[in-house]
């Protein structure tokens, strides 16, 4: 199964930049992987939060496909152990299907129409985080989950 991984706006922190990609590179060593970017919305000082999470919304359902399984990061998903993050993970991956998509929203979350197509919510933590340091966050929590299910000694418990 291929994981795909989008995110709202470009990282524009080039540390975190740089780090994210070596966890991709990482990833990429255990299953198909991809991040695919959605562009900032121009002007978007004009539109409401609605319209804004609408807009970002409708970029977004452009990169998805019939049949994708969508996880978002979302502050109100459901918190994991690293452990058990691996599980579900495992768990997705065994029931079948060709994408698993885990999507980062912008700065106000998800268009209803968004939330309506949802497999899943994931929360990282109940702390909250910038966008550009959760991406990196969630990588390495890929990454750890794949050294987790494959026995390999990045994860002590």
């Amino acid at each position: 199964m291929k994981v795909v991984f989008i995110m709202v706006g470009k990282t524009t922190n080039k540390h975190i930049a740089q780090l994210m990609l070596e966890y991709e590179e990482r990833i990429k060593h255990y299953l198909p992987f991809e991040i695919k970017v959605v562009d900032d919305l121009k002007d978007c000082k004009a539109l409401s939060e609605k319209e804004q999470k609408q807009r970002e919304g409708e970029r977004i359902q452009r990169l998805l496909q019939a049949g994708d399984k969508i996880i978002l990061l979302d502050e109100r998903g459901r918190e994991f152990r690293s452990v058990d993050f691996a599980s579900f993970l495992q768990q997705q991956i065994n029931a079948g299907g060709r994408r698993m998509v885990f999507i980062i929203g912008g700065p106000y979350g998800f268009s209803e129409e968004i939330y309506n197509k949802v497999t899943f919510k994931l929360s990282l933590s109940k702390l909250t985080f910038s966008h550009q340091m959760v991406r990196l966050f969630f990588l390495e929590q890929l990454y750890r989950a794949e050294t987790i299910l494959h026995g390999e000694p990045y994860h002590h418990e």
